[in-house]
C-alpha cells in the first residue's frame, strides 16, 4: 500500500481543500499539510538553495493555504496548481523583500542636518557680506567674470566667447580679482 500522502488523487485534493474552507477542518487540512508541504519546500529551495528560507516560505505558503482555501475553486484548476501559484507569489514577495532593505530610520541620508549654533550661522552671514561687498568694490570686468565663473558655473572658455575676449584674458582678469579679494578679505578678517 503506497504511503497516505501519496495515496490522494487530485480529485480528493479538491475536496480537502473544500473542507478546509468551508468547515476550517483541521484534519482535512493535516491531509493537505503532510502531502504538500514537503513538495513546496523541495520547490522553494530549488529557487531559493537556502534552507530556513525554504522552510519559512513553505508555512508561509500552507497559512496561506490555510487562510484562502475558501477562494479555491476546482472548476478554475488542479488543488496544486492553486497550493504551487500561492509558493511562487510568496517566493517573489520574498524575493523583492530581500531586494529593497527595510527602512532605516537612523540612516544619515534619512537623519536631518543638525542646525548650526547660532554663533556659526552669523559668522557664516558676516563672511558672506563681506564677500559681497568686496566683489562690489571690484572694477565690474573682473565683478562680471566672478559672478559668470563662480555664480552662474559657466566655464572660462564660455566666458571668452561670450564676452569676445582671449581666453587669457579671462583668466588674467580672474587672478587679479582674487588676489584683490584675499587682500579685501584678509584685513576684513583680521581683529581690531
Amino acid at each position: 500500500m503506497p504511503p497516505q500522502s501519496e495515496a490522494v488523487d487530485s480529485t480528493d485534493m479538491a475536496e480537502l481543500l473544500h473542507a478546509v474552507g468551508s468547515r476550517r477542518d483541521v484534519q482535512a487540512f493535516e491531509a493537505l499539510f503532510r502531502h504538500f508541504a514537503p513538495r513546496v519546500k523541495a520547490y522553494m529551495m530549488r529557487l531559493a538553495r537556502d534552507g530556513q528560507a525554504a522552510e519559512e516560505l513553505m508555512q508561509e505558503t500552507m497559512i496561506a493555504v490555510w487562510n484562502k482555501a475558501g477562494q479555491f475553486d476546482k472548476t478554475k484548476g488542479a488543488a496544486s496548481t492553486w497550493i504551487f501559484t500561492i509558493a511562487r507569489n510568496h517566493r517573489i514577495d520574498a524575493f523583492r523583500r530581500d531586494r529593497r532593505p527595510e527602512f532605516d530610520p537612523l540612516d544619515p541620508a534619512f537623519v536631518p542636518d543638525e542646525a548650526p549654533p547660532a554663533d556659526d550661522e552669523l559668522e557664516a552671514l558676516q563672511a558672506s557680506a563681506r564677500l559681497h561687498d568686496a566683489i562690489g568694490k571690484l572694477p565690474e570686468e573682473q565683478s562680471a567674470l566672478l559672478r559668470l565663473s563662480f555664480f552662474e558655473d559657466v566655464s572660462h572658455n564660455a566666458i571668452a566667447a561670450r564676452l569676445n575676449i582671449p581666453l587669457g584674458t579671462v583668466k588674467s582678469r580672474l587672478r587679479l580679482a582674487f588676489e584683490k579679494l584675499r587682500a579685501a578679505l584678509g584685513h576684513a578678517g583680521e581683529a581690531p
